[in-house]
Parts: C-alpha cells; structure tokens; sequence
C-alpha cells in the first residue's frame, strides 16, 4: 500500500510538473508575442484606427520682408527704425494686429512687457525693449478718442410697455 501511495504521488508530481512547463512554455510565447506586436504595429488590429499623418510643407513667403507704401506687407506694422525688432519679438507669441490695436504710451507698455514676462513666458528681451517700446510709442500712440466712436444718424424709437 505504501508503494502504491509512492507511485500515484510521483504520478501527480509529474503531471503537475508537465503542466508547470506547458504553462511556462504558453506564458514565455505569449510574451514574446506581445513584445513583437508592441514593436512592429504594423500587425496591430487596431491599424486601421491610426490616424494618418502627411507631412506639409510651408511655402516660404518670398515677400515676408517686402515694404509696399511704407507698410510692411506680411504684417502690416509701418516701416521704422525698430520695425524688425517688434517682429522678431511680438508676432511669435501673437499678431501683428494684436499689437498695433493696443496703443500705450511707454510706462504701459514696461508694465505689459513685464507682465508678459512674469505670467506668459516671455524671454528677456535686453536691448531690444527699448528699442521696441519706442517703435510703439512712436507709430501706435494712444488716440485721444474712446473705444467706440459716438454713435450718429440713429433713428431712435420709443419702447412701448
């Protein structure tokens, strides 16, 4: 009886071992598997989901630096002395027009430039500022006049109640 116990544990060791291996071998070729799908999507089944990129070439203006009436054609600041400075500096972050529409004498524009500088990431602009600040002031001063101008030739009417 102690033989056959012997034997019928041995048995269940070497089938539990087979199956330790079978699952050993399963596990080792599923990784591999994965690791294989990971690195060549191309046999992914979510390929067809991949959006498609297509790389776009920017035409180069040839009239970026172009002056036509004393206006400089791509962005519509007026030719003067500290014109290429305040394009090199202000129309990467935004528009030229953006620029020209706030008019500010010199203290506003430092306390917007700082401004800039502390909360939007804008660099140190050194020399530059100065140079800058006087292109403003010099060809965007502040108009004397409101936002708006007062309204004319309206036909008003009375609202009835």
């Amino acid at each position: 009886m102690k033989m056959q116990n012997h034997d019928n544990l041995k048995r269940n060791f070497q089938r539990l071992y087979r199956k330790i291996i079978l699952a050993s071998v399963v596990v080792t070729i599923g990784g591999i598997a994965l690791i294989y799908f990971i690195f060549d999507s191309s046999l992914s089944a979510f390929k067809g989901n991949e959006p498609e990129t297509e790389i776009v070439e920017i035409p180069v203006d040839d009239d970026f630096g172009k002056i036509e009436n004393g206006i400089h054609v791509s962005t519509g600041f007026i030719e003067a002395p500290g014109m290429v400075e305040t394009i090199q500096n202000c129309t990467n972050c935004h528009s030229a027009k953006l620029v020209m529409q706030n008019r500010m004498n010199q203290e506003r524009w430092k306390s917007t430039i700082k401004w800039m500088q502390e909360t939007q990431n804008l660099w140190d602009l050194g020399e530059n500022e100065a140079v800058i600040i006087n292109y403003l002031v010099t060809n965007y001063p502040p108009k004397k006049k409101g936002r708006r101008e007062v309204l004319a030739d309206i036909e008003w009417y009375q609202l009835e109640e």
